[in-house]
């Protein structure tokens, strides 16, 4: 069913609050989920709260969200995330790095001891809508082996870059070091989907089509060994280098197994200093024209741009309602029941 952004927005924020979250944290994160379906993404979007409300209900996750200041010198910050909200942190840590690379050219700041952050493309956007490149990566439970192996050990350690795009909406990459984000296993189990082959292996490490054999066994490397590479250096400086845990240390968000103690880099780059703004918007146009009309594959009509499939959805979304999974309606609006609201999903169903 589709439902308008707002209304989405609105249930997010109720279900939020009654759990303790005060009203401007929780405003945050309902925004922040909604953004993540807007564009299409619903794996990072909305069916995130029930594991939310339930960390919260279990005392593993806490509320309001205390960010503490380890180290703050000149272009670098180190924040400890206080087993709060990490849409907080990661805003804060954006934010901060947006101020920094004001003063020194570039911002980097590590945060340890956070929860998951949903879609890492939103705080390198927040750069990118200042005028700046901004990047994000953070680590996460063990799925993937390292290559060669058969015992999940890294997460899906996605890394995420963006910058303006001169005329248009700023590009955007945001991508787990692994074929597909564990989140569309989930999602194919909820619906009782099959998965294409290629995108996980079972316990035994051979390559499955039934998410729920991959649930059990490991995801597939992007790039084979080149995804291992890159899950090893996000964990390092995400998990080891900021003092949060690391590779088989970390814990999943969906099951109330203890803190997940997730690791998060944000940094932002001041294209100023390199050269012009509007010098590097010129360039940026004609470099996108000049990608737009190379040859296309024999069937294609159009070469997308990085981000660019979900910033169209996004648009879409906010004209005719974003699109939300039929077990997802049914968890959320059984959520809001047991809570005592009012307020349902479907209550704000698009008319076709």
């Amino acid at each position: 069913m589709k439902v308008t952004a707002d209304h989405l927005t609105k249930v997010g924020l109720e279900l939020l609050q009654s759990a303790g979250v005060d009203p401007q944290e929780a405003r945050l994160v309902a925004r922040y989920l909604v953004a993540a379906e807007m564009r299409g993404v619903p794996t990072h979007g909305i069916n995130l709260l029930p594991a939310i409300l339930e960390r919260i209900a279990a005392g593993q996750m806490k509320v309001p969200t205390e960010l503490k200041v380890i180290a703050d010198e000149q272009a670098i910050l180190h924040i400890d995330g206080g087993n709060g909200f990490g849409q907080t942190a990661a805003a804060e840590g954006m934010s901060r790095c947006i101020d920094k690379a004001r003063r020194f050219g570039i911002g980097l700041t590590l945060i340890r001891n956070t929860n998951n952050v949903g879609l890492l493309a939103l705080y390198s956007l927040m750069a990118a809508g200042e005028g700046l490149i901004g990047v994000c990566a953070c680590n996460g439970a063990a799925s993937m082996a390292p290559w060669g192996g058969a015992e999940p050990f890294f997460g899906t350690n996605p890394f995420s870059i963006a910058a303006p795009g001169g005329e248009g909406d700023p590009v955007v990459l945001d991508m787990s070091t692994t074929v597909v984000a564990r989140g569309k296993i989930r999602r194919a189990a909820r619906l009782r989907e099959r998965i294409p082959l290629g995108w996980a292996l079972d316990a035994g490490g051979v390559p499955t089509d039934d998410p729920e054999e991959a649930i059990r066994g490991t995801l597939a490397p992007v790039g084979e060994y080149k995804g291992y590479g890159m899950a090893f250096f996000i964990d390092l400086v995400c998990g080891l280098l900021s003092g949060s845990r690391y590779s088989r240390e970390v814990r999943t968000f969906h099951q109330p197994q203890g803190p997940t103690g997730v690791g998060v880099m944000v940094g932002a780059i001041d294209i100023s200093r390199f050269m012009p703004l509007d010098h590097f918007s010129g360039l940026i146009d004609g470099h996108i024209r000049a990608i737009r009309g190379s040859a296309k594959a024999e069937g294609q009509e159009r070469i997308y741009l990085p981000g660019e499939i979900e910033a169209e959805r996004e648009r879409l979304s906010r004209a005719q309602g974003v699109e939300i999974d039929t077990p997802v309606v049914k968890a959320i609006d059984g959520l809001a029941e047991i809570a005592g609201l009012s307020v349902r999903l479907e209550h704000g169903e698009v008319p076709e």
